[in-house]
């Protein structure tokens, strides 16, 4: 155990910091997890609304750090070209996804 007080102080800092992270990560995949099901069961209603909010969390998760800024663009590109596919196929119900950016 450290005994100085700016490495007591790190640890402390540590273990806020991977508590925070760690919940973020929980909520992003949860969220991620929705839409990707929603998608699956190809429910246009349920795509629809939780296709920006997960979007705009892939975007916040890759500005705190949470994700690194190539796999929240992978995982966008993915889950737009899933959506765009199900609106596709159940047109006047979903409209196409609007811009990644």
């Amino acid at each position: 155990m450290a005994s100085h007080k700016s490495a007591l102080k790190r640890i402390k800092q540590t273990r806020q910091r991977t508590e925070r992270n760690r919940a973020h990560t929980t909520r992003l995949r949860h969220q991620i997890r929705k839409l990707r099901r929603a998608l699956q069961a190809k429910d246009p209603a349920a795509a629809t609304a939780l296709f920006r909010p997960t979007l705009a969390l892939i975007d916040h998760s890759s500005s705190l750090g949470v994700l690194h800024r190539n796999t929240a663009a992978r995982y966008k590109s993915r889950l737009t070209r899933h959506f765009n596919e199900l609106s596709k196929a159940a047109p006047g119900t979903a409209g196409s996804a609007p811009s990644a950016r």
